[in-house]
């Protein structure tokens, strides 16, 4: 498929997908009430073809890149950020499926190109290795989307004899495994990031992923697609997923703003906020502050398709960087609308405000692990001083 192919796509799925905003915007409150997404929302998506860009066209996807997914995501945010957090990490999942055997892949997408699939990508379960798979026990929190999901990737690390043999994920139909209703949270309050449990369940050999083997570039699925988005770097792949709704959320916030204080005045003064200079200069600072952000995750996502298009190695500094820049970008976001919600006064915040859910989500959103800011200074400060890292995952 040539580049002018690939760029008509990809537009076609962003205007589809951009239709949906007013219906994702009328049930953003309700959804935040209900602490699931509504089916019609992923409904929506899958028609639109929201959900396929970075999918593998093997099985049935768009085989796009880093920049078409931070397009597409933040597009969703627009609408409402946690279907966007919860689209964004079904993406990161079916490009991680596209490193599994062909025979898991198949299994998942080959009925329905459209599977939706949850994950908890972290070792928290343990595999004990049997003959022909493995038997998978654990829990895993923080599942996003869970309860709409048709699949489930889930990390553990692998026991043979009771050493730690490997570790990585496994693929199990999200019916096999037991959901808790206990997703009662401050932000992203409707992606229904529930706890999910399995004990001793049977996973068969190819529907495990090893992710030693993933990061060093070893993958079963590695050579099985045509194109070049398979052969991103993992760790910046997995890290920029998190991102793009933050993107979305503070565009739309500053495109929400002026209306917010058209008419106001200054509490206890008879100075109109619209006009006032105080307002213009920490609006200023607001949009400089999203501007660096939004730059800061394009910059990782152009990085990560140059590199896979050209077929070259990211640099190891370079992917420390890279995951920096999510953590740092996803702080600017923050930052930027905090100033704006500040400025908004009282009329911010009501929870029927969707820039008092933008701050929210944005706070939660920077509380993930991958995304801490002080993990990831310390973490690029040692790589760039020459000294071990405190994280395997660059």
């Amino acid at each position: 498929m040539t580049v002018i192919e690939n760029r008509s796509i990809a537009q076609s799925a962003l205007e589809a997908t951009r239709a949906l905003l007013p219906q994702l915007r009328d049930r953003a409150a309700q959804a935040v009430l209900d602490r699931r997404l509504p089916q019609q929302n992923i409904q929506d998506l899958i028609e639109a073809g929201s959900f396929k860009t970075i999918q593998p066209k093997r099985v049935g996807g768009y085989g796009l890149g880093m920049r078409d997914h931070l397009d597409m995501i933040s597009m969703i945010a627009r609408g409402c950020g946690s279907t966007a957090w919860v689209a964004g990490v079904v993406h990161a999942h079916s490009w991680l499926l596209s490193h599994f055997d062909a025979k898991a892949q198949d299994e998942i997408y080959g009925a329905n190109p459209n599977a939706i699939v949850s994950a908890v990508i972290g070792p928290r379960g343990t595999a004990n290795k049997v003959s022909g798979g493995y038997l998978l026990s654990g829990t895993w929190p923080f599942a996003s989307g869970c309860e709409r999901s048709n699949w489930l990737l889930l990390g553990g690390v692998v026991l043979n004899n009771g050493e730690i043999v490997d570790e990585g994920d496994f693929a199990l139909q999200t019916s096999e495994a037991k959901i808790a209703d206990d997703w009662r949270v401050v932000g992203l309050g409707a992606t229904g990031s529930c706890t999910v449990t399995v004990e001793e369940l049977f996973i068969p050999e190819h529907r495990f992923l090893s992710l030693p083997a993933l990061i060093q570039g070893s993958s079963p699925g590695m050579n099985l697609h045509d194109g070049w988005s398979a052969k991103c770097a993992p760790v910046p792949v997995l890290a920029l997923a998190l991102t793009g709704a933050a993107v979305g959320l503070a565009r739309q916030a500053l495109e929400d703003f002026p209306a917010l204080i058209k008419g106001k005045t200054i509490a206890y003064t008879a100075d109109s906020k619209f006009d006032h200079p105080a307002t213009h200069i920490e609006l200023a600072e607001a949009v400089i502050k999203i501007d660096e952000g939004e730059m800061l995750l394009y910059r990782t996502a152009d990085g990560i398709d140059e590199a896979a298009q050209n077929g070259t190695e990211i640099p190891f500094l370079t992917r420390a960087r890279m995951r920096l820049d999510c953590a740092e970008g996803v702080r600017r976001l923050l930052e930027g609308v905090e100033i704006l919600f500040e400025l908004s006064g009282a009329s911010g915040i009501r929870t029927s405000s969707p820039l008092t859910r933008a701050v929210a989500d944005l706070r939660v959103i920077n509380q993930h692990g991958l995304l801490d800011i002080r993990t990831n200074r310390e973490m690029y400060g040692r790589v760039h001083l020459g000294l071990e890292p405190n994280t395997p995952l660059i």
